[in-house]
């Protein structure tokens, strides 16, 4: 118990951090004060260990731990990830993780058949540096070149509003509404209300907004970072451009508004790929996951 209490005071030295902003920092931090104590107490009173991941940050979290804190993961026994990019991702660190996706309750949210597409485009991130909402308006820019009628709703909130905020107004853009922080309940509006889902991450795994995007009828343009093209196929479910190429965010959205029977069956086949996370898909593969890791 004294070695793996040393190891966690020293995942508790910033210096290990000192490279990154302050946000990355306290995420990772936080790492350390929720989930490492649990391990810890789990493995003093003989309990058996089931670590959920999740951040699509897991990449450059794993780089920067040292040898020490990494050895941290190996007293757990079982790693569970919510994508195939995240169990590669610890595969490279020479951790082995299972996926199991995410889930989301399709009664939840209302499926609205958009017969003519409008340019009336949707966000729905936290407005942190990784959910590249930057580039977001900046592909909102070349669109309301070509439309200039064209509006953005950017739901959420974060660090960089008011940043994104100046940035909309040097952009000149018109028909920008930040809403700030929408409760779950109040979600479906933003959805119905709108015909394109625009999604500008620059690190991320799987987000639960792009499946609602399905769920609720929106085409979706997105970039490929992370775990996304396990969830969105190219030109068949969604959109994928590179990241930071918001010009081609651009072009591609302007491409759904002037085809709209690729949009049409890019939602019919988002909204069947959809089933894959619902509850009685995933619920069983964690009964499946909790027997296998009790039995050991």
């Amino acid at each position: 118990m004294a070695a793996w209490l040393g190891t966690y005071l020293e995942w508790l030295c910033v210096k290990n951090y000192s490279e990154r902003t302050v946000e990355n920092r306290q995420a990772y931090l936080s790492f350390l004060i929720a989930p490492t104590p649990a391990i810890l107490v789990s493995k003093l009173y003989g309990k058996k260990i089931l670590l959920n991941y999740h951040s699509g940050e897991a990449e450059d979290h794993l780089q920067r731990w040292p040898r020490s804190t990494k050895s941290m993961l190996g007293l757990v026994d079982k790693i569970v990830v919510p994508s195939e990019y995240l169990v590669r991702v610890f595969a490279k660190f020479g951790f082995e993780a299972v996926a199991i996706f995410n889930m989301i309750d399709l009664d939840n949210f209302e499926f609205r058949e958009r017969t003519t597409l409008r340019p009336v485009f949707l966000s729905n991130r936290n407005l942190e540096v990784h959910y590249g909402v930057d580039d977001l308006l900046r592909a909102f820019a070349y669109i309301q070149r070509e439309i200039p009628d064209a509006a953005l709703t950017v739901v959420g909130d974060g660090s960089q509003r008011n940043a994104l905020e100046n940035l909309a107004t040097e952009l000149h853009l018109a028909n920008t509404n930040f809403t700030g922080r929408v409760e779950h309940d109040d979600i479906n509006r933003h959805y119905s209300a709108s015909d394109i889902y625009l999604n500008a991450s620059k690190i991320d795994n799987q987000p639960l907004s792009i499946l609602e995007a399905f769920t609720c009828g929106l085409p979706v343009v997105t970039t490929d970072a992370g775990g996304i093209p396990d969830m969105v196929t190219d030109e068949i479910t969604g959109f994928l451009v590179p990241v930071g190429n918001y010009e081609s965010l651009a072009a591609h959205a302007l491409k759904l508004l002037a085809h709209e029977d690729i949009a049409r069956m890019m939602t019919e086949r988002a909204r069947a790929e959809c089933t894959k996370y619902r509850w009685s898909v995933v619920c069983p593969q964690w009964l499946d996951l909790y027997h296998a890791v009790a039995k050991k």
